[in-house]
């Protein structure tokens, strides 16, 4: 769909599967436009041409459907549920049918009165029904609508006006329930665009304004005073607080801010004053890429649900033959009695309406992709939702994922008359100008431990060993065992204690002169606290492999892997391996997930059958590579993400179950003639709740 000529609209009204799919075509019947994408789940349509937004509406009049640009704020009507018009109208006829059932018992079944009392509640109860099934059924098109229109229209034929009543205002609380179910999956992606304010106080030179969001400017500085809400992406340029960041990461604990660092739109300034220089427009914050990419996961079809709609498509016009099959054959064949069987394909008609099984799969989905985006996950899709229920193998890129990404310093140990003070100020000294990572772990070290400041002369890099200076007159190297082994002789103790500290995993730096060999520091990338426990959680919800891909050394990998408990660690891979063993994995066990951090393992993310990286409220890559976002920097929702995924699939597998299985058991009561109209539609309703219902539970589903 181009870009540049695409508008899309938001959606009021839109209540049902049917009414959206029946819309859709209404759009694309106008002349001027090209081509139409409808996104039930956000009640969202994009739409390629020109059409002005009362075109729309008049597309849309037949369910009553509001249309507004995107962008525009608008206040959603709260309608009480009791208040809305199609409900008032099933009210009234459910009153009606009441009566009509009384007046069957004092007047009788045939009699004007009793006749006149249930034609009302079907025409009071059935209007909106019937002005959209006759219009079908004048066209040719068969959907549940015109299925229903007949059956009611073919129980006043044969005069059984009662069961014709019960039918009408069965299916109204059918629609009604529909409409119910998705409009509480949809209150998710509501709530995401209500974390973030509309507004921001905004300082200019001197000056103080309140701004609407859509006017503030990349490079504004914006006052956040302690309890506000922050309105805008952006960089702390004076102050410091404790900011709550649940919204968008899913972190219940506040991540402490100062200048330089970064706060996101909808997050919660707890305690400081703080001034930010704003650094991204009200579209691209992270919440509205969040936002964003949520309704467009929604508005992605699942498998199951590609598959159930492919299935309606050919169901609903196969039942309509069946029923005309099972009215006319018996009569013509048999000798049955017409009315009889009339009414036994009319209680066809009813039960094969596909309500329950059209909603089946849609509302489990919205409703677990609304769930997870408000506890920090963002899945991009019901196809990636049900791949997650379905793995068997998680892949974690080590640095950054099972571990910190950070090294830091685990030993000091001094092999000559310095003391290990004194050997961390050379160190530092010797590494002051080094780029490497290890040279800024012992950087740190030396500012916690307030080591000396020695200055180093005449510095060289000696590349891919180490380096070597000048210190107070004597010259110094640090670097791997491979660079002194080439000066001297390394002692047979360093060399066990060496190796020792290797096999855990470890790099060992040796530092001394051209002669002598004066101690040695280790530094290692620290396991991430939560990893160990994240690993058993994969375990205990049935992940059966667990695999470590790093570029680092066997022993450093095997220790690792040991330590977490780990079923598999692959060591000494480039990224073009890491994408092998994963190719390698899924043509072994089928459905496997790999977890990173959204850089440098992106080829790796996009081969793995699932793709899930970290850190996504921080970087846009993330959000862009991966099939599904933890917004948090560790791994704490991933046993979440896939219990909840798995949820999804048992939920969805049960809806399809109910809505089948219910049928089942009605078109058998027909054929001994058990089945009357009235239970017929109350099996539709029934299975339509229960589908509902189900689906709901997921909306509770919590994080553990």
């Amino acid at each position: 769909m181009s870009e540049e000529t695409k508008h899309v609209y938001r959606l009021q009204g839109l209540s049902c599967a049917n009414c959206a799919a029946k819309f859709e075509k209404n759009i694309r019947d106008i002349q001027t436009v090209e081509d139409v994408q409808l996104n039930f789940g956000a009640s969202k349509v994009a739409i390629v041409g020109d059409a002005s937004v009362e075109q729309l509406e008049a597309a849309g009049a037949f369910d009553g459907i509001k249309v507004y640009p995107e962008r525009e704020k608008f206040n959603e009507e709260k309608v009480p549920f009791w208040q809305k018009r199609e409900n008032k109208n099933t009210m009234v006829s459910l009153f009606f049918l009441i009566f009509g059932y009384i007046s069957t018992f004092s007047a009788g079944e045939s009699s004007l009165v009793t006749i006149t009392i249930f034609a009302l509640s079907i025409l009071i109860g059935g209007y909106d029904l019937f002005k959209v099934g006759l219009k079908n059924l004048v066209r040719f098109e068969f959907d549940m609508k015109t299925l229903m229109t007949v059956a009611i229209i073919g129980a006043a034929i044969i005069g059984e006006w009662g069961e014709g009543a019960v039918v009408v205002f069965l299916f109204a609380l059918s629609e009604t329930l529909e409409g119910y179910s998705m409009d509480k999956a949809r209150q998710s992606i509501r709530s995401l665009m209500d974390i973030a304010p509309d507004t921001a106080l905004i300082k200019r030179g001197n000056q103080e304004f309140q701004i609407a969001v859509e006017d503030i400017q990349v490079g504004d500085t914006m006052i956040i005073k302690p309890g506000q809400k922050v309105a805008m992406d952006g960089e702390v340029i004076k102050g410091q607080s404790s900011i709550n960041q649940a919204a968008i990461t899913g972190e219940s604990i506040p991540v402490h801010k100062e200048t330089g660092d970064e706060v996101f739109a909808g997050s919660l300034n707890e305690e400081g004053f703080l001034e930010v220089r704003v650094t991204k427009l009200a579209e691209d914050t992270t919440i509205a890429k969040i936002i964003h990419l949520v309704e467009e996961a929604q508005a992605e079809r699942a498998p199951s649900q590609a598959f159930v709609d492919r299935f309606a498509k050919y169901y609903t016009p196969a039942i309509m033959g069946i029923a005309l099959l099972v009215a006319v054959l018996p009569p013509l064949f048999i000798g049955g009695g017409w009315s009889e069987w009339i009414y036994r394909g009319l209680a066809v008609l009813v039960v094969g309406c596909p309500c329950a099984l059209v909603i089946s799969t849609p509302v489990a989905i919205v409703t677990a992709i609304g769930n997870a985006a408000k506890n920090g996950v963002l899945i991009k899709g019901g196809i990636h939702l049900e791949e997650t229920g379905r793995l068997k193998v998680v892949a974690f890129d080590k640095t950054g994922t099972l571990t910190e990404g950070k090294p830091e310093v685990t030993d000091i140990a001094s092999l000559s008359d310095m003391t290990e003070h004194e050997l961390l100020s050379v160190a530092a000294a010797l590494e002051t100008f080094s780029q490497h990572p290890l040279a800024s772990a012992i950087l740190r070290k030396a500012a916690a431990e307030k080591a000396m400041l020695y200055t180093a002369d005449d510095f060289q890099s000696l590349t891919g060993k180490g380096a070597k200076a000048a210190i107070n007159g004597t010259v110094y190297y640090i670097g791997s065992p491979k660079l002194f082994e080439d000066m001297l002789a390394i002692p047979e103790h360093v060399q066990q204690s060496v190796s020792q500290l290797q096999a855990q995993g470890k790099t060992v730096m040796l530092i001394g002169t051209g002669e002598e060999i004066k101690g040695y520091t280790a530094v290692a990338d620290q396991v991430r606290d939560s990893s160990l426990s994240i690993i058993q959680k994969l375990k205990k919800i049935g992940i059966e492999k667990t695999v470590m891909l790093t570029g680092d050394n066997k022993a450093a990998g095997a220790s690792i892997g040991k330590q977490l408990g780990l079923t598999d660690v692959q060591a000494e891979l480039m990224p073009q391996d890491k994408l092998d063993v994963i190719k390698s994995l899924r043509a072994q066990h089928g459905h496997v997930a790999m977890v990173g951090d959204g850089i440098n393992d992106a080829p790796a993310l996009a081969s793995a059958s699932v793709g899930i990286a970290m850190g996504g409220a921080g970087t846009d890559t993330a959000l862009e590579t991966a099939d599904i976002a933890l917004m948090a920097d560790d791994l704490e929702k991933l046993p979440y993400t896939i219990a909840l995924s798995r949820k999804t699939l048992h939920v969805i597998k049960q809806n399809i179950a109910f809505a089948f299985g219910l049928k089942l058991l009605a078109l058998l009561l027909i054929i001994p003639g058990w089945l009357t109209l009235w239970m017929a539609v109350f099996a539709d309703v029934g299975s339509t709740l229960i589908v509902v219902l189900n689906s709901m539970r997921l909306m509770k589903t919590k994080y553990k």
